[in-house]
């Protein structure tokens, strides 16, 4: 296991303003039992942020008749809706809610070319409610398999998590299982799929980005 690189932007950082926060609590509260606890709460603090930026080694199973899970969470939604963003027409919906204590990484679940990457800025509800994802600021990415099949992953802050990190851009060729992105502090992914595709997943099944199956083509 690794720290992710947009750990190493935001960890420094971290550590400078909680040292700084940490002599001023030594100056001012070094007399006092409550100086203790906080001191104690600010490693644990710094130990938290190292973790959630934490990056595991993982081994891709690459199956095109998959569709993998884009992100490491448990499953909070199944069921079809009207996308209106791209496809203009009813999707299969499956959502994946991404706790503070889930690795962020966000990864491809098919292989094929980058057709759509598009940001827009939202609103921040708590990211496991449903208007969460026509609401919120979200980035909308689809992949066009070889076989002409288009698959939407979309990538959307919460309440905490107000910064998404997208790497690709359209004309990219991208594997199965690849990283294409990042969320920072607990958010959701959804994707969308053709109406009909046989779901494996169910309702709050813990899923691991790049591993975990949640729908398939067969």
């Amino acid at each position: 296991m690794k720290i992710h690189k947009e750990g190493k932007k935001v960890i420094p950082v971290a550590f400078f303003i909680i040292a700084v926060i940490d002599v001023i609590i030594y100056i001012f509260l070094k007399e006092y039992l409550i100086f203790y606890f906080l001191m104690a709460a600010s490693l644990i603090l710094a130990a938290l942020i190292v973790y959630f930026f934490r990056e595991p080694t993982l081994e891709v199973e690459v199956n095109e008749n998959y569709i993998l899970a884009p992100a490491d969470g448990a499953i909070v939604e199944i069921g079809e809706v009207f996308e209106k963003e791209y496809f203009n027409d009813q999707r299969l919906q499956i959502s994946i809610f991404m706790s503070p204590f889930n690795v962020h990484q966000n990864r491809t679940p098919v292989a094929g070319e980058v057709v759509y990457n598009h940001h827009k800025r939202g609103v921040y509800y708590p990211a496991f409610v449903k208007k969460s994802s026509e609401k919120n600021e979200r980035w909308s990415t689809v992949f066009k398999m070889t076989d002409g099949t288009e698959i939407m992953s979309r990538q959307i802050a919460g309440t905490v998590a107000q910064r998404i990190v997208n790497y690709i851009k359209p004309g990219d060729k991208v594997d199965q299982g690849q990283e294409y992105g990042f969320i920072r502090f607990g958010s959701r992914v959804d994707v969308l799929l053709p109406p009909g595709t046989k779901v494996m997943a169910k309702i709050h099944t813990k899923t691991v980005g790049g591993k975990s199956i949640l729908a398939s083509f067969k």
